[in-house]
């Protein structure tokens, strides 16, 4: 038996993504909120060197507004 979301075509990455949604959508206002800050990630890159990192910079989601 094939698992559902895999039979959906989906990554198991994308199927978590998706129930994540949809039980942050199904709380109350006050824990969809805080559950959706919790969603909330800042992307970074870094340039390593000799084991020292150099350099960082946000990586910034073009879909998304960035919140700072």
């Amino acid at each position: 038996m094939v698992a559902a979301w895999k039979a959906a075509g989906f990554s198991f990455n994308k199927y978590l993504a998706i129930t994540a949604r949809v039980v942050r959508r199904s709380l109350k206002e006050q824990h969809r909120l805080a559950a959706e800050r919790r969603g909330d990630m800042d992307l970074k890159m870094a340039k390593w060197e000799g084991g020292k990192q150099l350099d960082s910079k946000p990586l910034s989601n073009p879909a998304a507004p960035h919140s700072s």
